[in-house]
C-alpha cells in the first residue's frame, strides 16, 4: 500500500481569529486506491472543486485557509472517525465512501475498503488533517480569546439518492444553533436576508457535518458554521465543471459579507 507523496494538506495561518476550511476540495488520488476504483470515479465528480480559488479573497480579510490534497473517495474529512451516519434515515456517505453521489459503486467487484484500508487511510489522511484543524483553533483562541471556523462545501442542486427536489444556492448550517453562539448565526441569517442575488436557507437539509459539529464549541469560545453552496454559483455542473468568473464574481460578495459579519459579530456565549 502505499503512504503520501508529500504534504497531505497545506494551512495558510491567518492574522484574524477566523480559519476557512475546505475540506472536500482536493481531488488526488493514490495509485493503489485507483486501481481498486471504476473508472468513473477517477474523475472525481463528488469533489467540492475551486472552493480554494473561490475562498482566495479570505485571506485578504485576514482569515487562515486549510485545504486538503486527496479526494474524498480517498476518505471523507468531513465524516466521524467511527464511520457513524450523519443524517440518521436518509442516504449517506461513508468515511471512506463506496458510492457515488447517486448511489452507484464506486469500487471494482470485492474491492471496496475493509476495516483495516479504513483505519489505515484514517491515520495517514483524515488525522493529519484534522489534527491541524484543532491545532490552529486552539493557536487562534490562545492568541484572540475565541475562534471562528467557517466549513465550506459545495454540491449540486439537484442529488435525488441524497434529498428531494433542489437545495437553495446557500445553505448555511450551524447544527440547529448548537456550533456557534446564537447571536452569530442571527447575523448570518441577516446577511443573507439582506442579499437578493442568491437563494438561501439556515438549517436546512445541511445543517453542518461532523467538522461543523465536533469542533463547534461556543461555550468553550469555539464557534463553528457550514456552508453549502450549489455549484452553479461558481461552476458548471456537468464535465469538466469548468470555473465560471461571471458566476463567482455574483457570489463572491455574499460570502465576503458573510464572513465579515463573523468577524465584527459578537463572540460571546449563548
Amino acid at each position: 500500500m502505499s503512504t503520501p507523496q508529500g504534504p497531505v494538506f497545506q494551512l495558510y495561518p491567518g492574522r484574524t481569529p477566523l480559519l476557512v476550511s475546505v475540506p472536500h476540495v482536493g481531488t488526488a488520488i493514490p495509485p493503489d486506491i485507483a486501481a481498486a476504483l471504476v473508472p468513473r470515479a477517477l474523475q472525481v465528480e463528488d469533489a467540492d472543486r475551486h472552493l480554494d480559488r473561490l475562498y482566495d479573497f479570505a485571506q485578504t480579510l485576514g482569515a487562515g485557509l486549510l485545504v486538503p490534497r486527496h479526494a474524498r473517495y480517498v476518505v471523507d474529512l468531513n465524516r466521524p472517525p467511527d464511520n457513524s451516519a450523519m443524517y440518521p434515515g436518509a442516504n449517506n456517505t461513508e468515511l471512506c465512501p463506496t458510492r457515488f453521489f447517486t448511489g452507484e459503486p464506486l469500487y471494482r467487484p470485492g474491492l471496496a475498503p475493509d476495516d483495516t484500508e479504513v483505519q489505515r487511510r484514517v491515520e495517514l489522511y483524515w488525522l493529519p488533517y484534522h489534527q491541524a484543524l484543532a491545532a490552529e483553533l486552539a493557536r487562534l483562541k490562545a492568541r484572540h480569546g475565541h475562534a471562528l471556523l467557517w466549513d465550506g462545501h459545495s454540491i449540486q442542486r439537484q442529488v435525488p439518492w441524497l434529498f428531494e427536489g433542489s437545495l437553495p444556492d446557500l445553505n448555511l448550517g450551524t447544527a440547529r444553533g448548537s456550533s456557534c453562539a446564537p447571536a452569530l448565526r442571527d447575523r448570518l441569517a441577516a446577511v443573507l436576508a439582506a442579499q437578493r442575488t442568491h437563494s438561501f436557507v439556515v438549517d436546512g437539509r445541511f445543517q453542518g457535518g461532523y467538522i461543523t459539529r465536533h469542533y463547534g464549541r461556543p461555550e468553550d469560545g469555539v464557534h463553528a458554521l457550514q456552508m453549502e453552496m450549489g455549484w452553479h454559483c461558481c461552476m458548471d455542473e456537468t464535465p469538466p465543471w469548468a470555473w465560471r468568473e461571471d458566476r463567482a464574481q455574483q457570489v463572491r460578495p455574499v460570502l465576503r459579507a458573510l464572513l465579515q459579519a463573523l468577524l465584527d459579530g459578537p463572540p460571546g456565549v449563548p
